[in-house]
């Protein structure tokens, strides 16, 4: 299992988060440019830059997004 960056991994919890929120309630301005401000904040993380951008890492951060298994 990687080790994402705390502040990554946040971000991906916070984006899932969002993104439920307006899945119940469409049409929210506010939440669609927090959406839009962390998917950058989470596609252009200086982490990527190191490890690389590997289908299985993305599946991994989104699985802690959701809050699924321990980071370490």
């Amino acid at each position: 299992m990687r080790s994402f960056p705390d502040d990554l991994v946040q971000a991906q919890q916070e984006w899932s988060a969002t993104y439920h929120r307006l899945a119940d309630g469409p049409g929210r301005t506010e939440l669609r440019r927090r959406l839009y401000r962390l998917s950058t904040e989470v596609l252009f993380h200086p982490f990527w830059r190191e490890g690389g951008r590997t289908p299985a890492a993305w599946a991994e951060l989104r699985e802690l997004g959701r809050g699924g298994r321990s980071r370490r």
